[in-house]
This record gives C-alpha cells, sequence and structure tokens, in this order.
C-alpha cells in the first residue's frame, strides 16, 4: 500500500461566539469584528502529481459550511491551493482580526508534520502555526483541525504511544499558545475518507447539530469527537475490516474556550458523564479508503 493511496476501486479525493438558534446572522463585537473559519480542501491534485483525487473532500466543506454559518461563523473555502497559496493564504489570515476564535480546516493528502498542496508540494504545519505567534492572535483561541494522513500505518485499534518520537514533540512546540490542534489520527497513522465524506469532519459537524454539544468546552468537545470517532467507527472490506480511527488533539489553551456556546447557555455547567457517551446506536462501518 502506497502511502495514503485508496485500498478501494474509489479514486481518492481527499472565547465564546454567541449563537440564537433562531438565527444564522453572524456575531460581531462593537468593532464589527466576528468568529472567522477558513477552509483549505485538496480534492483534486495538477497533472503529473502522483496523488490521487480524493471524493468526500467537497461533501466535507459544503457541511462545514453550513455547520459553522449556522453558529455565526464566517467562513471560507479554498479549494486545490498550492502548497505556496496555503503558505500565503495562512500568513495573511494570521494578521486579520477576529472577534474571539479562528478555526481553520486543512484537507488534504498528508504525512507526518506536513500536508500536500494541488501541487504536490508539502506544507509544514509547524509553519502555519507559527504565523499566527503574534500580537493580534495572542488574545484570541486559535482552533486546527487537520484530515490528513500522518503516516502509512493502520489502526488495529490497540493503544498508540508515540511519546519517544522527538520529531512529534518538536511540532507541538511549534503550536502558539491558547491554540488547540486536532488530527484526525495519531502520528505515523492513516486518516481514512470516504465519498460521503471524512469520519473525522463529518462526526465533528455531527456533534455540532446535536442538543448539548455546542454548549461544551472545546477540550471536552474534541474528547467526545475522539470518543465517537474511535467507537463508532469501523473500516470494512477484505484488506481493511476492523481497521480503526482514533484522532489526537494537541492543545495549549491557557484557559477554557466555548467556541460555538450558545447564548444564555451555562457553558461551565457539568455534562453527561463519560459512560453517557457509550451510546450502541451510532455503531457503525464504512468502505474504507485512506485520506
Amino acid at each position: 500500500l502506497n502511502r495514503c493511496q485508496s485500498p478501494s476501486p474509489y479514486p481518492i479525493h481527499q472565547s465564546q461566539l454567541i449563537f440564537h438558534p433562531a438565527s444564522s446572522r453572524r456575531r460581531m463585537d462593537d468593532s464589527g469584528e466576528c468568529n472567522r473559519a477558513v477552509l483549505v480542501s485538496v480534492a483534486q491534485f495538477d497533472p503529473g502529481v502522483n496523488l490521487g483525487r480524493r471524493p468526500g473532500a467537497d461533501k466535507d466543506t459544503k457541511t462545514l459550511h453550513h455547520t459553522l454559518s449556522k453558529l455565526g461563523f464566517k467562513v471560507d473555502i479554498h479549494n486545490d491551493l498550492s502548497g505556496d497559496e496555503i503558505y500565503q493564504l495562512f500568513l495573511e489570515e494570521s494578521r486579520r482580526p477576529v472577534k474571539d476564535c479562528f478555526l481553520a480546516v486543512l484537507s488534504s493528502h498528508g504525512d507526518e508534520g506536513c500536508v500536500f498542496g494541488a501541487d504536490g508540494k508539502p506544507v509544514q504545519l509547524c509553519r502555519l502555526f507559527s504565523y499566527f505567534d503574534n500580537e493580534i492572535m495572542e488574545k484570541k483561541a486559535k482552533v486546527f483541525l487537520v484530515q490528513a494522513c500522518r503516516g502509512a500505518g493502520l489502526d488495529d485499534g490497540v493503544e498508540v504511544d508515540s511519546a519517544g518520537d522527538s520529531r512529534d514533540f518538536s511540532q507541538h512546540l511549534s503550536v502558539p499558545v491558547d491554540t488547540a490542534v486536532m488530527y484526525a489520527t495519531p502520528p505515523g497513522y492513516g486518516a481514512f475518507m470516504h465519498p460521503l465524506g471524512s469520519v473525522f469532519l463529518q462526526t465533528f459537524c455531527t456533534l455540532l447539530k446535536e442538543d448539548g454539544n455546542r454548549n461544551l468546552e472545546l477540550t471536552r468537545l474534541m474528547t467526545r469527537l475522539s470518543h465517537r470517532v474511535a467507537y463508532s467507527f469501523q473500516a470494512k472490506g477484505r484488506k481493511y475490516a476492523g481497521k480503526k480511527e482514533m484522532p489526537c488533539l494537541v492543545t495549549r489553551l491557557t484557559r477554557e474556550v466555548f467556541p460555538f456556546a450558545e447564548p444564555g447557555k451555562d457553558s461551565g455547567a457539568a455534562g453527561p458523564s463519560a459512560t453517557s457517551l457509550l451510546d450502541t446506536q451510532h455503531e457503525s462501518t464504512r468502505n474504507p479508503s485512506i485520506s
């Protein structure tokens, strides 16, 4: 299996926000600033680039746009950018004002520490993160969701221990303060993609549509996301039957953050216990491909 290539016959396509349930209008402060989301998705690579098309990436983008817009985020979509264009986009975004929270989604083929632009050029994530270590973003919450492979390994559902990887640790040091990065998979492992969208990003959107999850503190929401993906997803097919996916959270948050909370709700209230997440109605299987 070549890294990030599809095992199926399908080609690969790879703070506090106020939301009023009766309105999807953006919530702005007195200066007119609002929370912003930037979606970068590479579904089709340039001719000559040995990376397959990612069916499902467009579905993820549409679902994210719909979900985040309803939560008051100003959402900008950028498809099939080159590596240099991704660097330039994030440099510019890091200098733009934001109300309380900046959310970025990166969806492409990838390897540990990078994602690939449409031209096949690797985009180093540590460089993108470093752009946001500035005065404009200093007191803002920054959230990155990364839907991409981090290697060619496949998860059999066992615990992964990567603490001895110094490269991974140095990459984490590049994450600015008050930033959380949620990866679809741990270091060294592949991320699954489906023509109906990735299990990671689709589950994220599903959680935000369910009652109560929007008012969770960010790390609690991401814990719930990890649990839902780990326990509800299992690949099927002769080659990949039983393979799993387990998202991985890296955080340097110094405070509690509620980016998706509704007004008038007590965001600090205790939520459901961990055992309540063991809900068998969410168990499902998908035909796999690798993001």
